[in-house]
């Protein structure tokens, strides 16, 4: 455990929370919906259940990290209640997808949204801005603090803006809307469509948990955890309805549908070229704290696994002022591959699909915790959090297995690979130990 003057208060861990929650998602997903899903009830709809989830989410995390105590998450959780073999898969997809790929989506997203500009901005920026970034991290856990903050305090700001804005200002006539108030809803929450819409969505909550892996590092754990993230997640599900209202009320769905960059197109017609594109920059400047935040929480996870491993092992070390120099820029490098190996939308579908599958059976642990061990929730109803989330991820999962198998099939791939890993570092152990 962290000493005191090396630890974090509430508000530095909802603020990574809130970092890791909005970011890639909210910005570009909604053009993706809406090809399939155009009534606005139904998109509203969408994001409310995501935020309820990740809010129920939330409520077993906090359990989960205030019963396991330290820094890992998922890692512990998995480790301590199923099989070492699930420890490891969690923090292998957490290595190689779980908090590299959101890095590189939010570095490919900025590049997107500064390319407004009439310049290209392409993957040689977004490989710079992760480097930057992890640089920015690497001297102290006090440093670390305020440039995290500061760029989140950006993000915090920027949305309360936006949303003042975009429901403010009227919308013009000259472009139209997309806001669909009809009955039409009540047919699209049927359609396979709007299960897969909701990876989307998921994806774009992810970090709703981030909290948790460094729990080590939060001050009176038990107290300040669960305010961090039920707090972050509350807000963050607010902010996030308020965001597709603002995009669908200033942008038709023809400007909308299929693009990445659709607050960009929203927010050109609500203020103009020239204010349009200093909505842009600040897109890309609160991205920064995504990247941040996923490279802050990742390298602590990452360093946690790295002590029970052997081919990993090289990873745990840290600077002289604990920070887990070599953790932090290995999630930089893999963020660099995954760039420089798939488009937009593949490496989010499948970083989408992983994700609700480990998240749901990091999840399913908190049934393993006796009531005499829960801290937070004594009452039996509190199963109704983890039964609800599960029933709806498995409902995700199969529609998303089903409209995108190869990119699912590309998760199940990495899965198998962290299996044979296993076994591979299993051998490699025992081979070590019976020399020493």
């Amino acid at each position: 455990m962290s000493t005191t003057s090396h630890q974090i208060g509430w508000k530095t861990a909802a603020a990574i929370v809130v970092s890791n929650m909005i970011g890639t998602g909210i910005f570009t997903t909604l053009g993706f919906q809406l090809s399939d899903i155009t009534n606005t009830y139904s998109i509203f709809l969408l994001w409310a259940i995501g935020g309820i989830l990740a809010l129920f989410g939330a409520f077993c995390y906090a359990e989960l990290g205030s019963h396991f105590k330290g820094n890992g998450g998922d890692f512990i959780y998995l480790k301590e209640t199923y099989h070492p073999l699930f420890g490891y898969l969690i923090s292998w997809i957490s290595l190689i997808i779980g908090f590299s790929s959101p890095v590189a989506l939010a570095a490919l997203a900025m590049s997107k949204y500064l390319s407004v500009f009439d310049y290209t901005f392409g993957n040689g920026f977004a490989i710079a801005a992760i480097f930057l970034v992890a640089v920015s991290l690497s001297f102290s856990l006090k440093t670390s603090s305020r440039f995290h903050n500061f760029f989140t305090f950006i993000k915090i700001a920027f949305i309360i803006v936006l949303v003042i804005l975009g429901v403010g200002l009227s919308e013009s006539p000259q472009f139209g809307n997309s806001l669909n108030f009809s009955n039409s809803w009540q047919n699209e929450i049927m359609l396979p469509a709007f299960a897969t819409s909701l990876v989307f969505v998921t994806y774009s909550y992810t970090g709703w948990n981030s909290a948790s892996y460094i729990a080590g590092e939060i001050k009176d754990v038990q107290k300040n955890l669960p305010k961090s993230l039920i707090i972050g997640t509350v807000f963050v599900t607010v902010s996030y309805i308020l965001v597709n209202y603002i995009m669908l009320k200033h942008a038709p769905v023809s400007q909308l549908a299929g693009k990445e960059d659709v607050m960009g197109e929203a927010a050109v017609n609500m203020l103009g070229p020239a204010f349009g594109k200093i909505v842009n920059i600040f897109i890309a400047l609160q991205l920064v704290a995504t990247i941040s935040g996923y490279l802050w929480v990742g390298s602590r996870l990452t360093q946690a696994f790295a002590n029970h491993t052997h081919i990993w092992k090289p990873l745990s070390a840290g600077n002289a002022k604990g920070i887990p120099v070599r953790a932090i820029f290995a999630h930089a490098v893999i963020a660099t591959i995954i760039i420089l190996t798939g488009s937009f939308k593949e490496i989010f579908v499948y970083t989408a699909f992983i994700l609700q599958l480990f998240a749901s059976l990091a999840i399913s642990t908190v049934f393993f915790l006796k009531k005499k061990d829960r801290k937070i929730f004594k009452s039996n109803a509190f199963h109704i959090f983890p039964a609800v989330f599960l029933l709806f991820s498995i409902y995700i999962l199969y529609f998303t297995f089903i409209h995108n198998p190869k990119e699912s099939l590309i998760g199940v791939g990495i899965i198998a690979v962290g299996i044979i890993l296993y076994w591979v570092d299993r051998r490699l152990s025992r081979q070590y130990q019976s020399k020493s």
